[in-house]
């Protein structure tokens, strides 16, 4: 791999090529990524949608929306040390093509900005519910009508391929999705592989899968001109490694403080553990000045957030050798000087936070709620597609949004859009759907 290929400026569409030294400094090509996110009602819908914790009625809580925007602003510093390291080691890039340090943390930013785009509603649990609805529910009746890809799209039900979808694919009067550069789509994508076949490999790119069928022939252009992509396998972007690493440390660290506001997790308890993991960088004397729990959680998270991006910044630069040739098969924070810490971390948040009640009672009702809408909408859609439809499959498809289209040129496209359609909705809209559709 290299990085002038790795850093393309192009688009979907474009007949030249984007040059960086012809880039406007004021809004170069990678910030532009960043605002069209930012716009898109797919970013804003995210606002209502679970991150972990259920919306709570006491205390602040993170939604999709604002880890979204932490997970940016931690990317963009990573983006930008190891920019600076990287032309260090390359100097043409800088000297023959101009690429600049914030260049490579535009590029992350955004790429971060995005990485949970297509999360259906409920957290993770979506994902599972509409896998088990076409693997174990009504929607295993389509299994003999499609190939073994497609179904297994549907029965592995993937966030990270559903953002693809939403950032790439074209509609009527939007070709090529929100049009973002080369560089940024690559670096959204951790896992450049199909959901078949399955990888029996330890390697963290192989972990999932990156993009449906639908979007296969454009993963393939995407990854050529990328230079990402060989005869036998797709690689990595490596500034996917950054993207994955600021989520990492932000689910780290923000889902445990969000666990000690709520009381779930007991404060001093809590503050041991992100002491552990800041002790070296801390000041003593003015942590003890701070009189309240927020001071001192606010100050804890500061530190602990800096110590990782530094740490991450240097696994990422001793590396980099390895993570050009696509050798590097490990998550960042693997390799961290913190994985103690970070173990107990974790471990604490799961069973205080992920396993909590409350979370289990979401996961469930989520799991409610998308069923009856995929029986619904999934049913209204075949049925459109076959010409079969009834007069309650037409009121149904009545609800569907102008610019979506759930009947596609085959079954499957259609399967997948009305899949999409559902993921597309936010908890309380999903909620409320399913509630007039009949569910109680």
């Amino acid at each position: 791999m290299l990085w002038e290929s790795l850093l393309s400026l192009q688009r979907f569409g474009d007949n030249i090529k984007r040059i960086r030294k012809h880039q406007d400094e004021l809004r170069l090509g990678f910030e532009v990524d960043y605002d069209r996110i930012v716009f898109s009602s797919a970013f804003r819908s995210l606002q209502d949608k679970t991150q972990v914790i259920p919306f709570s009625k006491t205390d602040f809580v993170h939604t999709r929306l604002t880890h979204s925007l932490e997970v940016s602003v931690v990317a963009r510093s990573l983006g930008r040390l190891a920019g600076k390291e990287i032309i260090k080691n390359h100097p043409y890039l800088q000297e023959t093509h101009g690429y600049q340090p914030n260049d490579f943390g535009a590029i992350v930013a955004a790429a971060a900005l995005s990485h949970d785009i297509g999360n259906p509603p409920f957290g993770h649990s979506g994902e599972k519910a509409i896998g088990h609805y076409f693997l174990n529910g009504k929607g295993a009746n389509y299994k003999s009508k499609l190939t073994d890809k497609e179904y297994q799209d549907l029965c592995s039900f993937e966030g990270n391929a559903n953002g693809f979808k939403i950032l790439t694919e074209s509609k009527a009067g939007t070709p090529g999705g929100l049009r973002l550069s080369y560089a940024t789509l690559g670096a959204f994508i951790k896992y450049p592989k199909a959901s078949l076949p399955h990888q029996p490999t330890e390697h963290v790119a192989h972990k999932k899968y990156g993009f449906f069928q639908a979007q296969k022939s454009f993963f393939d252009t995407l990854s050529h001109d990328l230079g990402l992509a060989n005869s036998k396998t797709a690689y990595r972007h490596p500034l996917a490694y950054l993207v994955e690493a600021a989520d990492d440390i932000c689910y780290t660290i923000i889902d445990f403080e969000d666990g000690i506001h709520l009381g779930w997790i007991e404060e001093e308890y809590a503050l041991e553990y992100l002491i552990n993991l800041v002790k070296e960088d801390m000041d003593t004397l003015k942590y003890s000045k701070l009189k309240y729990r927020t001071q001192r959680l606010a100050y804890l998270r500061s530190l602990a957030i800096n110590s990782l991006i530094k740490d991450a910044v240097r696994v990422f630069t001793e590396n980099e050798t390895n993570i050009l040739n696509g050798s590097f098969g490990n998550a960042l924070l693997e390799k961290s000087q913190y994985k103690a810490q970070i173990k107990d971390i974790i471990d604490l948040s799961v069973e205080k936070i992920y396993c909590s009640e409350e979370v289990i009672q979401k996961e469930i009702v989520g799991y409610k709620v998308i069923t009856a809408l995929l029986d619904a909408f999934v049913t209204a859609a075949s049925n459109t597609f076959f010409n079969k439809d009834n007069s309650y499959d037409q009121l149904l498809m009545e609800l569907i949004p102008e610019n979506e289209e759930l009947p596609a040129k085959n079954l499957y496209q259609t399967l997948l859009n009305a899949s999409c359609y559902v993921a597309s909705l936010t908890d309380g809209k999903a909620t409320l759907l399913a509630e007039k559709i009949g569910f109680k």
